[in-house]
């Protein structure tokens, strides 16, 4: 049932009564029945709580009330966001049976706009990867190709909306973990411009990238979502205080004369003829409307790597200190605070967090921190000054979202510098801190999603959801037949 709607379909559908909000919990506990035990999208998810959120919309509108805009709306949480008690691990064993007392503020959102919250989403431990692997709970799989990754960190996120198990989901971008997921699983993943929404609540990684966004199966339906998440919050020191715009007026507004930049680096090597191939055909059909397609030049590009993984190591290691096995998580036995610490860490933490700690903590010491951090924050400073004067330019800057189609699970499990490089096109966005989606375009020659991203000044996602909007005119959204 679920897999024939939208979000914004299902929602009037829910809210004019002519579907019910228990037939659509019922049917999402049918289909994570059906899938989940195979694709492992969803770490935790409980049938009665599921049922228990439908019934009192149904009760709401019974009583006359109106429902939220996203009514009766199936939508997964990445585990890394707090809900209140119910299991939040981030993915990481430290955290097992952790159970919040309080819920992050999207959620508070997503609740009062009425959404029916399925359960948390796998993701690599404490968002630290690029394929869903590190997760100390077990990989999740490509339901386009159960041999390969859905991408990370929030591949669990983007593969419930993939295989239907949600038609939305929420998952966090530090450097490209909504974005790369969403090219990989043929859904719609958006990163809003940083401070646009709030992070109480969400387990930190790096805290000067960090940002909650969207998964959606179509354009419209991100939109809307981003709509309700958005917004001030006090509970934030980040969070911006401006106003937030209709972002679903936006889809389907004109795109003639917009001037979209196609940066030459984003088009070297390491790009796979496949994807530059379906990526050039989409800006095709966009300068065929009247879009106006401009070559520029981000010159620090190659750069963002290496200053990404300074900067968001340095941040985790701080962040990351508070799991000590004294106030919450998991506690290994020991004779003293000090083994204590390091017996707590040890079990705890995976491969993957270890390492990034280790360069964390390296790059922050003593006699390090002027010749790694500090300069790494002056790089950054000049990558966003590359984005500026684009800008100036351009409406918008449109490039592949990932290098490749997915890459098979266990592929770049032994080799961190190929990883990382699978987010070499979303990472000079997030240092910038301003908004970027990716949109499905054609599919690559091996059947596999292709995403196209679009990248605006900071608080202009409005102009994201035109120009997506446009694109997926010519690309009907799809999902998989497997799971169909």
């Amino acid at each position: 049932m679920i897999e024939s709607f939208h979000i914004a379909e299902l929602a009037s559908n829910v809210q004019a009564g002519k579907l019910s909000a228990s037939e659509v919990a019922k049917d999402v506990i049918s289909r994570i029945e059906r899938h989940n035990g195979r694709l492992h999208a969803l770490l935790h998810a409980e049938p009665d709580r599921i049922l228990a959120q439908a019934r009192a919309i149904d009760e709401k509108r019974a009583r006359g009330e109106v429902l939220g805009p996203l009514a009766g709306v199936p939508v997964a949480i990445k585990d890394a966001i707090c809900t209140e008690g119910e299991t939040t691990t981030a993915g990481s064993k430290i955290l097992s049976g952790y159970a919040p007392p309080y819920d992050a503020t999207v959620i508070a959102r997503l609740r009062g706009a009425d959404a029916i919250l399925t359960g948390k989403a796998n993701m690599d431990e404490f968002a630290m990867g690029s394929s869903t692997e590190n997760s100390g709970y077990g990989p999740t799989k490509n339901p386009w190709d159960e041999t390969r990754t859905p991408g990370g960190s929030s591949g669990g996120s983007a593969v419930a909306v993939a295989a239907r198990i949600a038609l939305g989901a929420l998952g966090s971008d530090t450097g490209g973990s909504i974005r790369q997921p969403a090219s990989l699983t043929g859904t719609v993943g958006v990163k809003p411009t940083y401070g646009r929404v709030s992070r109480y609540g969400l387990i930190a990684f790096a805290s000067s990238l960090d940002q909650i966004g969207p998964f959606a199966t179509d354009i419209r339906g991100s939109a809307r979502l981003l709509e309700v998440i958005a917004g001030h919050d006090p509970h934030d020191a980040t969070s911006l205080n401006v106003p937030t715009a209709s972002y679903e007026a936006a889809c389907g507004a004109t795109i003639k004369g917009l001037r979209i930049g196609i940066p030459e680096e984003y088009f070297a090597d390491g790009l796979s003829d496949d994807v530059a191939r379906s990526v050039r055909a989409a800006l095709a059909k966009l300068e065929s409307e009247g879009c106006v397609l401009r070559p520029i030049k981000l010159p620090h590009t190659r750069y963002a790597v290496a200053t990404y993984y300074v900067i968001a190591t340095a941040e985790a290691s701080s962040n990351l200190a508070r799991f000590d096995g004294v106030r919450y998580g998991l506690r290994a036995p020991a004779q003293s605070l000090a083994e204590l610490y390091g017996a707590t860490r040890d079990a705890g933490f995976g491969k993957e967090v270890k390492r990034r700690i280790l360069l964390g903590t390296f790059v922050l010491s003593a006699g390090y921190y002027d010749a790694y951090y500090l300069r790494a924050q002056k790089m950054r400073t000049l990558i966003r000054r590359d984005f500026d004067a684009a800008f100036a330019e351009v409406d918008v800057v449109a490039s592949p979202t990932a290098p490749t189609t997915a890459f098979r699970l266990g592929e770049k499990a032994n080799d961190p510098l190929a990883m990382y490089l699978s987010d070499i096109y979303t990472l000079p966005a997030s240092l910038a801190g301003v908004p970027a989606l990716s949109v499905p375009c054609e599919r690559g020659q091996d059947g596999l999603p292709v995403g196209l991203q679009l990248v605006a000044p900071a608080l202009q996602e409005s102009k994201l959801f035109t120009i997506a909007s446009a694109i997926e005119n010519h690309y009907a959204p799809t999902f998989p037949p497997e799971v169909r």
